[in-house]
């Protein structure tokens, strides 16, 4: 089935293309995007085609426009724009394009309901892979956003943190609007918007998409086990992502459920005294509660811990081109050979 319709309208050529070329790079958006430098020109393609989703900018924005039939209205404003267009949604032009598209999706995700005929899944399966230990000190989340980036130069990839801990803020120097709390708020409510809501809280590193995790532990430690499948099953039918990454805390009760999901698992592990002894007993949980199939799709992982070099400023994005991230490549190499 073909992808909806998401049409840019700019009379800045320069902007409407490098903006298209940035949506195109987005693998995960369910449309087919359309660049416009001329009112003229989407009128003519807006009467041959359906456009579900435009943004335009106030001074391409016609009557005539709004006469044919589109889903969605958003407003790319510059500041200040007619009185006649406030009634539709806008967003802020000169502010990141990451920035403009996560606008974007929220404010279409406010009013449109997911339909299954109108946004059918986009990729056949959805891989996910989790990222766990019964270990702490290991590393874990740093291979996981080394390999998530990694395997986003290719493949549209999401990556979400499950821990009570995160410090994803502290770590990128920055806040968030929004994170997992939230998504996981309209995941109870029954939204049927869901995915669309999603995107609207979408970050990227490098290519690789993630929600912000939760700020207070609670807010991961109280989901329930159908929320989560709820969640998962959304992502896999109705977005377009390939590859989801599940990089999990210790303190998830639905740890178990979560890993039987995974089609992958990766275990970074260590080789002292205690941590051993620590594995061992989950090993033998395993066994206890007939759960062997986990261990036989798990890989364990000695992973390299040589990465002083790296600033703290851009640790995340140097994560890709230090010892850890020649360590993944060469670990997805064999198991690709």
């Amino acid at each position: 089935m073909k992808k909806n319709i998401f049409a840019v309208c700019d009379l800045e050529v320069d902007y409407a293309f490098n903006f298209m070329d940035y949506l195109n790079q987005k693998r995960n958006l369910p449309f087919e995007i359309q660049a416009f430098t001329t009112a003229e020109s989407l009128l003519a393609y807006g009467k041959e085609n359906h456009i579900e989703l435009l943004l335009i900018s106030d001074k391409a924005m016609r009557k005539e426009i709004r006469e044919i039939g589109i889903g969605k209205i958003i407003i790319l404003s510059e500041g200040v724009h007619p009185p006649e267009l406030d009634q539709y949604s806008s967003v802020y032009k000169y502010q990141s394009s990451a920035d403009v598209i996560r606008e974007v999706m929220a404010c279409y995700g406010e009013e449109k309901a997911l339909n299954p005929v109108a946004f059918p899944a986009l990729k056949k399966t959805m891989e996910i892979v989790g990222v766990f230990s019964p270990l702490g000190r290991c590393l874990k989340t740093s291979f996981s956003l080394a390999l998530g980036q990694i395997l986003a130069r290719e493949r549209a990839v999401l990556y979400l943190n499950l821990e009570e801990y995160s410090g994803f803020e502290e770590l990128l120097g920055k806040s968030f609007s929004t994170n997992l709390s939230d998504l996981f708020y309209y995941v109870r409510q029954g939204n049927e918007n869901l995915i669309h809501r999603m995107n609207g809280m979408i970050q990227t590193i490098n290519n690789l998409d993630f929600i912000p995790p939760v700020r207070m532990p609670s807010d991961i430690r109280t989901v329930c086990w159908e929320d989560w499948e709820r969640l998962l099953q959304e992502i896999a039918l109705h977005s377009s992502y390939e590859v989801l990454i599940l990089d999990m805390g210790g303190n998830v009760d639905e740890n178990f459920q979560l890993l039987d999901l995974c089609s992958r698992i990766y275990m970074p592990v260590l080789n002292d005294t205690v941590s051993v002894c620590k594995m061992t007993q989950f090993e033998n949980l395993l066994k206890i509660w007939n759960k062997e199939k986990i261990l036989e799709k798990t890989e364990k992982v000695h992973l390299p811990f040589h990465m002083d070099n790296i600033s703290s400023e851009t640790y995340v994005e140097q994560l890709v081109w230090s010892e850890l991230g020649d360590y993944i490549r060469s670990l997805l190499r064999k198991e690709r050979s």
